[in-house]
């Protein structure tokens, strides 16, 4: 989006007889778009991202709760359809599922609000809620926190429901180009936990770097530059310890 407001931005200054500052926008706005398509740029920014809190080697043998980030859930598809509908996050979902069989003792917990406009009365834990139960989990109590709209939020409310106490073991679901800013939230909040990234959109190798189209790539680019944003917004206001959280311990 910044890119095609400054293509936009030169283009008006070229119009409207700026023609070296106009020049000068639609430049860089062109290089960086073609650096995008032709050099693995997102997979260079986001990679870093997903591989600062690698998956754990061995799980517990038993956990006290599973937590899944929302975010994986399209409320307003959702509500459209009738049925639950997920995003390419989706991998936050199954996994949840999936360490709940794993884990049968576990506490399970979704949380997830609606920050949208539109069907803002359905919230991203009233759909996932749909989901689990269709998917086995519907005799297992499962606690939905559906009033956080934020990753912050979701770590301040969790905190206050569940009151974490020393010796537990909590293992967190996230995505892995998410799981700094969420662990880095934790962390702050003196609430250690396991982290279970999933969801990855880069791997080693530069086959790998280079997969996917020119959209798929300014995706990523546009991935990176909202985490690395959200994380430096995040350090500034005081909501965690570092600018770029890593494992502790």
């Amino acid at each position: 989006m910044l890119l095609l407001l400054l293509a936009c931005l030169g283009l008006l200054l070229v119009i409207f007889q700026r023609r070296r500052a106009g020049v000068t926008c639609l430049s860089v706005s062109l290089a960086t778009l073609a650096a995008i398509a032709f050099l693995p740029v997102g997979s260079w920014l986001l990679a870093p991202i997903e591989n600062r809190f690698p998956q754990p080697q061995a799980l517990p043998g038993s956990v006290t709760g599973i937590i899944v980030l929302g975010g994986a859930v399209e409320t307003a598809i959702s509500a459209a359809h009738g049925m639950p509908a997920l995003n390419a996050a989706a991998e936050r979902m199954t996994s949840f599922v999936t360490l709940a069989r794993r884990y049968p003792g576990a506490k399970l917990i979704f949380t997830g609000g609606n920050g949208e406009l539109v069907h803002a009365d359905l919230t991203e834990a009233d759909v996932a809620k749909q989901l689990f139960d269709g998917l086995g989990l519907a005799d297992r109590d499962v606690i939905y926190e559906h009033r956080s709209r934020t990753t912050y939020e979701n770590v301040r409310d969790l905190k206050v429901l569940l009151k974490p106490q020393p010796g537990q073991t909590w293992l967190l679901i996230s995505s892995a180009w998410h799981m700094p800013r969420a662990m880095g939230l934790f962390q702050h909040s003196r609430w250690p936990v396991i982290p279970y990234p999933v969801g990855y959109k880069t791997g080693p190798g530069l086959v790998m770097a280079l997969r996917g189209s020119f959209p798929d790539r300014l995706e990523l680019v546009d991935l990176a530059a909202h985490e690395w944003i959200g994380l430096t917004a995040y350090w500034l206001l005081g909501r965690t310890s570092a600018l770029f959280p890593a494992p502790q311990g």
